[in-house]
């Protein structure tokens, strides 16, 4: 839950998004008792806000930079047209192992390519314009993967960017992470290639349309 929003408005706001399909609720299962760190899933508001964002723009290429147990990836598969695909990125093999299975048990598994390894690598390979990205990786790199994707979206395509409050610490960036973001949200506000929104939904979320 985020602190920048009243526990009980964010319980009904929760409460009154359509669920999440079962395939996600047994994710969200599986996912708190295979983690660590089960609150890195994006949740129902942001996988329901990925998904209709995805129905909006039919992207052909959606890149994801973080898959965790694949929660986001399916979310945002929902909305695929029949010819969009997902790539997404991560370097954890067990989280891995949690979302193929999910993948492979979903009707999208012929949609979302996994590629393991440094995203910025990844991103180097793709050579064709992207539609849509979800960056939601390790903080430090954000700035990075944000100019990697931009110089590869077309215009007109969006990137949506997770955390962008960090639990409130941009507001006095101490740490590396926090500094990282910090700049990122700076750079949004000004850069002249993009328009941007920085939503409080959950720990922040900025939506960016390329030119």
């Amino acid at each position: 839950m985020s602190r920048f929003i009243d526990k009980d408005i964010e319980e009904y706001a929760h409460q009154h998004t359509r669920s999440e399909p079962e395939l996600l609720l047994n994710l969200i299962a599986t996912t708190h008792k295979l983690t660590d760190y089960p609150q890195m899933l994006t949740g129902r508001i942001e996988g329901r806000l990925l998904k209709l964002l995805v129905q909006i723009a039919q992207p052909r290429l959606v890149v994801e930079i973080g898959m965790f147990t694949g929660y986001s990836a399916l979310s945002m598969a929902e909305g695929l047209p029949d010819e969009g695909r997902i790539i997404t990125c991560d370097i954890d093999p067990e989280a891995r192992a949690i979302a193929q299975a999910a993948f492979d048990a979903s009707p999208y598994a012929n949609k979302i390519e996994i590629k393991m390894g440094p995203a910025l690598e990844t991103i180097s390979r793709i050579d064709e314009p992207i539609d849509f990205s979800f960056i939601d990786a390790d903080k430090k790199g954000y700035p990075r993967y944000y100019e990697e994707v931009l110089k590869r979206t077309r215009s007109g395509g969006l990137i949506v960017i997770d955390n962008m409050f960090l639990s409130g610490r941009v507001l006095d960036p101490q740490d590396e992470a926090a500094q990282a973001v910090a700049e990122l949200n700076r750079t949004l506000t000004g850069d002249e290639r993009v328009e941007n929104l920085l939503l409080p939904i959950r720990d922040g979320v900025q939506l960016v349309r390329k030119r």
